[in-house]
């Protein structure tokens, strides 16, 4: 999946870098770099792709999802935002179900840098009734950085809901989430991870409320470890559908659940409060380091 983006033809040539490609009813950017590739979707100002020179596909992206405008695409970075989960409808917000503008970028031998721009319309108003201006920026190169920053006056709630490719789920570990989570799978009861540590033998999905600044997804397969730096949070959610529900998903493979882990920097339980001149922000960095052999 990740080569097909990188082959599209080129509709556009932005910068010595950067193109804009088309990939089904979406414009797709794409980055080719001496230090690393990448390809980010203007619908959601979505991360599809992140390969640093010399690592496999760092970011996991379903093979069967649809390029469809309006439609959530399965994988990446989706932004989840003004809400996160089932608070309202889109489920987990409409940013990342809409077309966002490219405002400005730059590009230097070590990194690209872009920043999107999405505001509220009369379609948002119907949505939620706020005025808004949201940025995503990111810092593309041997290390991934993005940053959400909301204007406004308003509270939301909001996850960087990022997929991570893996060698074999069975045999990854994920450090750093801290003690204490919410849930999901068994009706938000509360639970207790003594080491801060997480394993996938079946599905998972937790709110963890107390997590480190950094996780750690110790891919064993993969024969790599990815650090999952974390700004800004108050949680981070850790996601794997596991079989029976990655066979019920339309835009997942059956087996898909294998090769993927999400590990989210979120705000969920405290959300974000932007308020005049004083945005709110969240945001991640993430560096991946191969493991002796």
């Amino acid at each position: 999946m990740h080569d097909s983006l990188y082959t599209l033809p080129v509709v556009k040539q932005i910068t010595p870098y950067l193109s804009q490609r088309q990939m089904g009813e979406l414009p797709i950017l794409v980055i080719s770099h001496p230090k690393f590739r990448a390809a980010v979707a203007l619908q959601g100002a979505h991360l599809l792709s992140w390969q640093p020179g010399g690592h496999q596909p760092v970011i996991w992206l379903s093979s069967k999802t649809p390029f469809v405008a309006g439609k959530a695409i399965r994988g990446g970075v989706p932004i989840c935002w003004p809400w996160f989960g089932p608070a309202g409808e889109p489920a987990h917000g409409f940013a990342r179900n809409l077309p966002w503008t490219l405002t400005a970028h730059d590009e230097h031998d070590d990194a690209v840098m872009l920043t999107f721009t999405l505001e509220n319309s009369a379609h948002t108003k119907k949505l939620w009734p706020h005025d808004f201006t949201l940025l995503a920026r990111f810092r593309l190169g041997e290390h991934c950085e993005i940053e959400l920053e909301a204007w406004g006056d308003f509270d939301a709630t909001a996850a960087l809901h990022t997929y991570f490719q893996v060698g074999d789920i069975q045999q990854v570990e994920v450090s750093g989430l801290g003690k204490s989570f919410i849930d999901k799978v068994n009706d938000n009861a509360p639970g207790s991870a003594p080491e801060g540590k997480q394993t996938y033998p079946d599905r998972v999905d937790r709110i963890f409320t107390a997590p480190d600044d950094c996780s750690v997804i110790h891919d064993k397969a993969g024969k790599r470890q990815i650090e999952v730096h974390h700004h800004y949070q108050s949680d981070v959610v850790t996601w794997n559908p596991g079989p029976a529900l990655s066979c019920s998903m339309n835009d997942m493979p059956n087996e898909g659940y294998k090769t993927m882990v999400c590990v989210e920097t979120a705000r969920i339980l405290q959300p974000m409060t932007s308020a005049g001149e004083n945005p709110s922000r969240l945001g991640t960095t993430l560096y991946v380091k191969k493991k002796a052999q």
